[in-house]
């Protein structure tokens, strides 16, 4: 007989039962959602706590980001633009999405340690900490989405029916990063090192993804079997998408799409995976 133990509430049930660890794991998200709500809110508010310009950092990071990239493979190294858009324009609709992976993965990989303290006194499904660390990031993308379109009216360039698009392709954003995230969240509550890693995997990985330059470059200069390799990095197929989406560009033909979804995919059920079997250790370890 499988042992269980059923604790019963006003508002909801808190099951533990050996050997269903999954069995009511979901309807548990379901009933902590204002707990998610509520550590979403916290951390928007502690990201614009106490800041003297508040949330004009949201847009003078990434429009520092573009002048620097624009110049730089732009003016200098002549790197061409996809389709018929400004070089300016392909860069922030590369930017804005790798900017949110970028702070999602940041912010999420230290939301276990920074919140110890509740972690190790009050039970709930640990998930929601990481996850609400992505939700927030999303609050800087919609704000820098602003220099998006301001540099649109600057240019007289407009958007097609494919913008419509657009909120699927945020979601395949959080998708793509909320995998790794999972990952390194739980690595970080063990080895504490993972926050000293992350931000040289952000450095690396804006380079090995197509934001300062079109990926149609990689496909031409070495092949389709090179791109197809290039495209085993998540990122590949969302900023592609992005630009699909807002510039009207052509990338979206191939393999590669459907490969960089694919990966997404796997590692967010691997990062699901790994990161329920080392929750149940979190409270001792941390």
């Amino acid at each position: 007989m499988t042992p269980k133990v059923h604790a019963q509430s006003d508002d909801f049930d808190v099951w533990i039962e050996a050997g269903q660890p999954n069995k009511h794991y979901w309807s548990e998200l379901w009933h902590y959602r204002d707990l998610f709500l509520l550590l979403t809110w916290r951390n928007v508010a502690v990201r614009y706590k106490q800041t003297v310009a508040g949330t004009a950092w949201a847009l003078l990071q990434p429009l520092l980001s573009l002048v620097v990239l624009t110049v730089v493979f732009g003016k200098v190294a002549g790197l061409p633009t996809e389709g018929g858009a400004p070089y300016a324009l392909m860069i922030i609709a590369g930017l804005l999405p790798w900017q949110f992976f970028s702070s999602a993965l940041t912010s999420g990989t230290q939301s276990i340690v920074s919140s110890s303290s509740l972690i190790s006194k009050v039970y709930f499904p640990r998930i929601i900490v990481p996850s609400s660390a992505i939700l927030a990031s999303l609050v800087d993308f919609f704000v820098s989405c602003l220099i998006l379109v301001a540099l649109m009216v600057w240019y007289a360039f407009w958007p097609g029916w494919r913008l419509l698009a657009l909120p699927f392709l945020v979601l395949l954003a959080m998708l793509a990063a909320i995998g790794p995230c999972l990952i390194l969240a739980a690595l970080a509550v063990r080895y504490r090192d993972v926050n000293f890693v992350v931000p040289f995997i952000i450095q690396f990985g804006l380079y090995v993804s197509p934001v300062a330059y079109s990926s149609s470059v990689i496909r031409e200069k070495f092949g389709e079997g090179a791109f197809l390799a290039y495209s085993l990095n998540p990122m590949v197929g969302v900023i592609d998408a992005f630009r699909w989406a807002v510039l009207g560009t052509e990338t979206l033909h191939g393999w590669g799409p459907g490969l960089s979804l694919t990966v997404a995919v796997v590692l967010f059920v691997w990062g699901l995976a790994y990161f329920r079997r080392a929750e149940r250790a979190f409270a001792d370890v941390i």
